[in-house]
């Protein structure tokens, strides 16, 4: 299935961290944080201001960017988990 977000939306999926186990301990996974790094999926157009004039998004698909814990909303699409977000809740973009 192929999503496309309208207007200054992001489609981003959550990276998931590195399993450590320190101390034999294993945290089940409903005790373990949400990860704040996600992977741009995909894009909207742009936003739109009161004039009509669109202004296109910094965010562009393949990039890494930082999430807040609650941004967003999530969604199940072929049993993957997405969040769709405005690009003004995404909080910096990683750079290798």
């Amino acid at each position: 299935m192929k999503i496309k977000p309208l207007y200054d939306r992001v489609l981003v999926k959550r990276k998931e961290p590195k399993e450590e186990i320190k101390g034999g301990i294993i945290i089940p996974d409903t005790a373990k944080e949400k990860p704040l790094e996600a992977e741009v999926i995909a894009v909207g157009d742009g936003r739109v201001n009161e004039d009509g004039k669109k202004f296109p998004l910094t965010v562009k698909v393949g990039d890494t960017v930082l999430i807040g814990k609650y941004a967003g909303t999530e969604i199940k699409i072929d049993d993957e988990e997405y969040l769709i977000m405005r690009e003004d809740e995404i909080l910096a973009i990683v750079e290798k």
